[in-house]
């Protein structure tokens, strides 16, 4: 029995984007089991299943958090962590990897991601495009999941390319095949 972290009440499981996930029906924390925060954000705007976010690779980013906030799955401490290099501070289990969002961080991490590839689709496309490329031969994820990563990155560059130079996309289509 899962309680959250802050209402000490039982959680409740509900879907959210296509992931099963514990809430708090009090103050609709998210309970995230390990990889579910990132299933739940690929399924939620399928343009950002390549922005794979790791919040245990920089360790000097965490801190334990103040309180007496405890896991809900293994009543271990919780530490708080930045999203990446975004406003939102997140809450994760170093034993089960597992990860609380307070209400509508979920919203805010989308928001920040969406940003986050804009930017990285108009100024480091050539580097996210060969990063994505090597993962499709080294991993992490199956190399399916990785294949669709790079894939995606294609798509968004293409539609970048063509809101930016709308006239040479237009000159680029009505040449001879």
């Amino acid at each position: 029995m899962k309680k959250c972290p802050y209402c000490k009440i039982q959680l409740e499981q509900s879907l959210l984007a296509g992931v099963e996930v514990d809430y708090c029906p009090r103050c609709y924390g998210l309970w995230f089991e390990e990889g579910e925060l990132q299933w739940a954000k690929d399924e939620k705007d399928r343009n950002l299943r390549w922005l794979d976010i790791d919040l245990w690779k920089d360790a000097e980013k965490f801190r334990v958090s103040r309180g007496s906030k405890l896991c809900p799955a293994d009543l271990m401490p919780l530490y708080e962590v930045r999203y990446a290099d975004s406003k939102v501070k997140v809450d994760a289990c170093n034993v089960c990897k597992g990860t609380w969002l307070d209400r509508s961080e979920f919203v805010q991490i989308i928001e920040y991601l969406r940003e986050k590839g804009d930017h990285e689709a108009l100024h480091h496309y050539a580097k996210d495009l060969a990063e994505e490329l090597w993962e499709v031969f080294v991993g992490p994820e199956m190399l399916r999941d990785e294949i669709l990563d790079f894939l995606t990155i294609l798509k968004l560059l293409r539609y970048k390319f063509v809101a930016q130079h709308s006239a040479l996309s237009q000159l680029m289509l009505s040449l001879p095949r």
